[in-house]
């Protein structure tokens, strides 16, 4: 069977499509202005000639008169003498009754005449009047004409050849940067994103696209390191659980157990299984947020009413941490509440685990102050403990990521590093953003919804 042919049409070439549109443009343009020499130049000679003609039709009307008064023969013999003044014309003259009186001999060179007839009265002629016309020969004028006709074509067609031949290579030679631009590019792969587009001199049409190109690289240079560790960090949570699942049952097949140690050995398995579920279920959670899900608003509601049913569960962790909780503020939003009830709970929780105890959890429900959006409304959870580090704070709502060791609490091995992170993306499904600050002993993180 024979190869189908390559339907992939060619791509369009900038420089031959902007030389032959300049081509055309010139042609256009010369060929109107050839049109408008030689019309101008044709009716100047038509004007020239039509006055040439009338000023010797006028000297033979006078001389036919001065000549016809002394008879026919002293006319023709005058005509005969003044022959040689009349070189380049032709002239037929009739008696007033119609009859032939004169005419020059035909010049075969003369092929475009143009005439004028005239009549001049004389009595001694028969018929009482000589008719005449007078023809002038114009050939020069109409072979100069095509000759000019020629030169202007030939002129409009080289001149527009060679400005779509020169425009083309100048477009070519300003094309070049693109051409270093597109190597650039091919140099780009995964192991050298760093690489950034460059140029030494940058047409200002080219700098923009020089400079978005780059932040995006910039971009996908920080999320392609995310996600490598992300990946890792994956791999390392799930490594805890999955090697505590296999060294519990290695040991429980070792040799034989009673009933009652089977079920402690497979409560412990059933455990880190429901730690695995969460885990799983929390990232397939990000990975629809990251796809650009948006939270499936309600009728506006009170927030504080949602904070009251999100402390009543919290309750007993609270209880046992000896701390006190207080909601202050309140607004009525449309939001998703399952999700805002979420991202509130991840955030007392936090807040719980890193407390000093006998303090009081804060819940501020307030709009977000002037100079910044203010159709949004900010929740925010304030506790007192230990102070999370100035370079902590920007990755504290990234996957994964715990703050230094004196916050991180080494027997807690319910929570996975997923919480912040699941109320970055609640706030982003929300249009909102996520707020953090830590100073003084007192640390405040929390989220801003959009009132649409």
């Amino acid at each position: 069977m024979k190869p189908l042919p390559d339907c992939t049409p060619c791509a369009p070439s900038i420089s031959k499509r902007l030389a032959h549109t300049l081509a055309l443009l010139m042609l256009a343009g010369l060929g109107v202005a050839s049109v408008i020499i030689f019309m101008a130049t044709s009716m100047r000679l038509k004007e020239s000639q039509q006055d040439a003609l009338a000023d010797k039709t006028q000297v033979l009307r006078e001389f036919i008169a001065v000549a016809c008064s002394k008879g026919e023969d002293e006319l023709l013999h005058k005509l005969t003498l003044f022959e040689p003044v009349r070189a380049g014309t032709q002239l037929t003259l009739t008696r007033g009754d119609g009859s032939a009186l004169f005419s020059d001999a035909r010049d075969p060179g003369a092929r475009f005449l143009i005439g004028r007839d005239f009549v001049v009265p004389a009595p001694e002629i028969a018929g009482g009047a000589v008719r005449g016309r007078l023809e002038i020969d114009v050939t020069h004028d109409t072979r100069m004409l095509k000759g000019l006709a020629l030169t202007l074509l030939l002129a409009t067609l080289v001149c527009a050849t060679l400005t779509g031949m020169g425009m083309r290579w100048l477009v070519q030679r300003q094309l070049r940067p693109l051409a270093a631009l597109a190597a650039q590019t091919r140099a780009i792969s995964p192991q050298r994103l760093d690489q950034r587009l460059q140029l030494d001199r940058p047409a200002e049409e080219l700098l923009p696209w020089i400079t978005q190109f780059n932040a995006l690289m910039g971009r996908l240079e920080r999320a392609y390191a995310q996600l490598e560790g992300f990946n890792a960090d994956v791999a390392h949570e799930l490594r805890t659980p999955l090697a505590n699942l296999i060294g519990q049952t290695e040991v429980a097949l070792s040799r034989e157990r009673s009933v009652d140690s089977l079920r402690d050995t497979l409560v412990s398995n059933l455990e880190e299984m429901q730690r695995l579920s969460a885990m799983v279920n929390d990232m397939l959670f990000l990975s629809h947020a990251d796809r650009g899900a948006v939270a499936r608003r309600g009728a506006p509601v009170s927030l504080a009413d949602l904070a009251q049913q999100v402390v009543e569960f919290h309750e007993a962790p609270l209880e046992e941490a000896g701390l006190t909780l207080r909601v202050e503020g309140d607004a009525e939003l449309p939001v998703d509440e399952s999700l805002f009830k979420r991202a509130l709970s991840n955030l007392l929780g936090n807040a719980t685990r890193f407390a000093r105890p006998g303090s009081t959890v804060l819940v501020r429900i307030a709009p977000v102050p002037d100079g910044e959006a203010h159709d949004h409304v900010q929740v925010l959870v304030q506790n007192e403990g230990e102070p999370i580090d100035a370079q902590s704070l920007p990755r504290l709502f990234d996957r994964f990521f715990r703050a230094d060791a004196a916050r991180h609490c080494p027997h807690d091995t319910q929570h996975h590093g997923l919480g912040l992170a699941i109320v970055a993306a609640i706030a982003r499904m929300h249009a909102g953003r996520t707020l953090a600050e830590s100073q003084g002993g007192v640390t405040r993180v929390g989220f801003t919804l959009a009132a649409a």
